[in-house]
């Protein structure tokens, strides 16, 4: 079951934060993945309310719409897709991205791209991604939904 991630938040805030959202993050909270999904609600929530800008590739959106079509039906997954699609933007992966990654000491090719991609947009702040492990070549910030919202709540005002 795709659960809905709309919570009354509440923000004041001078500056918006430009995160890369890590495809864990995403099938956290589709799958309900506990207690993981609760954090990446409160991520989706703070892009919903335009508090926080969110990214993704599209090597993201595909790899989701596979795992998702997995235990729903093609329409269903569309429809939930689109959702996605409606709070967050789909950065670019060019000819640059892909030579980089593919001469990057990344270990995995998909983190390389996904990093890149967002290195390359130039405005991204930080990647949240449960693997931090994976981005540890990343000359992005990098954190966990978590150690994001702690940070985040305790930097702004925030009422949940």
């Amino acid at each position: 079951m795709i659960p809905n991630w709309q919570n009354p938040w509440q923000k004041n805030i001078c500056s918006m934060d430009k995160v890369f959202i890590d495809t864990d993050v995403i099938l956290d909270f589709y799958f309900d993945r506990r207690p993981f999904s609760d954090d990446a609600a409160k991520v989706f929530t703070l892009c919903e309310l335009n508090v926080i800008e969110g990214f993704v590739t599209p090597v993201i959106i595909s790899n989701v719409y596979y795992l998702l079509r997995q235990t729903a039906k093609h329409e269903k997954v569309i429809s939930q897709l689109r959702k996605l699609l409606g709070i967050l933007e789909v950065l670019d992966i060019n000819k640059e991205v892909i030579i980089t990654s593919l001469n990057s000491s990344f270990k995995d090719f998909e983190d390389a791209l996904q990093n890149y991609a967002a290195e390359t947009a130039g405005n991204i702040n930080l990647i949240l991604t449960r693997n931090t492990k994976d981005y540890k070549k990343s000359n992005l910030a990098v954190l966990t939904p978590e150690s994001y919202l702690k940070m985040f709540s305790s930097e702004q005002t925030v009422q949940v």
